[in-house]
Formats: structure tokens, sequence, C-alpha cells
């Protein structure tokens, strides 16, 4: 249930998003917890391995390159998903700290944790 919850507030925070920033664009809220199903899939499956392959230039810019990762997610999300686009890089990298903020400021007001 706990899942779930975090889910739809992730698709609530990746709509409030679509919505704030020009360069991004989501359909509908179908649409929208779909991106949150397969960002949530994508940062369990392919981030773990990008950060691996660019270990190295992560350390040599102290973790910032970590950005760029996240970035990379958002348009591979856009990708796979018809409803969802997302216009540069630069848009995905904006995207995905104001979506990791937004989050954070949504789950701490509800009150959801993730189970350790």
């Amino acid at each position: 249930m706990n899942l779930l919850l975090r889910l739809l507030l992730n698709a609530v925070a990746v709509f409030i998003l679509a919505n704030v920033l020009n360069g991004v664009a989501v359909d509908n809220y179908v649409t929208a917890i779909i991106v949150a199903l397969v960002l949530a899939i994508l940062n369990l499956l392919v981030k773990p391995i990008l950060i691996l392959l660019t270990l190295p230039v992560t350390i040599l810019t102290l973790g910032l390159f970590l950005f760029v990762i996240n970035g990379l997610i958002i348009l591979l999300a856009d990708k796979f998903i018809d409803g969802f686009a997302v216009s540069s890089i630069w848009t995905a990298i904006l995207f995905s700290v104001l979506l990791a903020i937004l989050q954070w400021i949504l789950h701490s007001l509800l009150g959801t944790k993730k189970k350790s």
C-alpha cells in the first residue's frame, strides 16, 4: 500500500512539474502515473549500471555527473512513453532536480517513508 501511495505522489509531482516547466509535456494524469512507474523501473535497473560505467567521470566531477545521469534517465523515459516529452538534456536535468525536491516535499507532508 505504501508503494502505491509513493507511486501516486510521484505521479502528482510529475504532473505538477509538467505544467510548470516549459520544455516538459505530459498528456494526462494516466500518462503521469506511467511516467512515475517507468522512472522507478529505470532508476532500479538502468541507473546503477550507468553509475558504475561512469564512475571515473563521477569521481572527477565530485559527483556532479550524477545530475547528467538523472537527466539521461528522464530522456530515456521520454523515448519509452508516447505522451511524455522533454525538449533537451538541460530541461531533463532541471526536471530531475525539481522532481526530487517536489517528491521530498510531498512525501514529508504526507508522512510516507521508505521501509528499510
